[in-house]
């Protein structure tokens, strides 16, 4: 019945599409970090090829996400591969590492960070559970036997560039979001951080729609 709904979807659908005089809505699932990383040059670029396309963007909700998808709620999230449901559509944007992050003035900044230095440095997490005390440096740490201290746990990357500017703690974050802090000093970590990919993904019932075809295509077009 899904199957069968969606052709006739497609079937209705405009056989050309022209993003200059398009007037609707794109729901995207984002986290903040995709938020900065991947939307920000999505909407430069939009704005500029198809002005009319309003872009509402909403958190990624794990739990309900298939739900939202299926009654048309959203029509693409950002996401992890293994975090992907396996009946969605999805295509790989981008191959993500980590780096450090400290203030530009910091008595490390422009050094290169011995794996004792960068332990006994205080660091920022984040989680977006907001409440733990591990993460993928820390099991990059636990492989060679050592432990770094955090003094912060968060749930958002918003407020990192305040923090750091503001004390002597450091951070390891994706790289895409250290780039675009002038005021940072942005070095490389001193034990292998394993990274992750960065992928789109979206629902049948858009997968053969013109538009949306376009859209997904100018969303990759612009994470590269």
């Amino acid at each position: 019945m899904k199957q069968i709904l969606s052709d006739i979807n497609t079937l209705l659908q405009p056989l050309q599409f022209d993003p200059l005089t398009a007037d609707f809505t794109f729901t995207l699932a984002a986290t903040d970090y995709a938020l900065k990383a991947v939307v920000v040059p999505f909407i430069a670029a939009l704005k500029v090829r198809a002005p009319g396309i309003r872009v509402r963007v909403i958190p990624v909700e794990p739990d309900r996400l298939t739900a939202q998808f299926e009654q048309g709620k959203i029509d693409l999230a950002l996401l992890t591969p293994n975090t992907t449901p396996g009946d969605l559509h999805s295509r790989t944007l981008y191959e993500e590492h980590y780096v450090c992050m400290l203030r530009a003035n910091h008595p490390d900044a422009y050094q290169s960070l011995t794996v004792e230095r960068f332990c006994t440095l205080e660091h920022i997490l984040v989680s977006y559970e907001g409440e733990s005390f591990w993460g993928v440096t820390d099991e990059a740490l636990a492989k060679i036997g050592r432990k770094r201290r955090i003094g912060l746990s968060v749930s958002s990357f918003l407020v990192l560039p305040e923090v750091l500017a503001i004390s002597e703690m450091i951070a390891v974050v994706p790289s895409r979001l250290a780039s675009t802090h002038a005021n940072l000093c942005v070095q490389t970590p001193p034990v292998a951080i394993n990274g992750f990919t960065k992928s789109m993904a979206w629902h049948e019932r858009t997968h053969r729609d013109a538009a949306h075809q376009w859209l997904r295509e100018l969303l990759y077009e612009t994470s590269q």
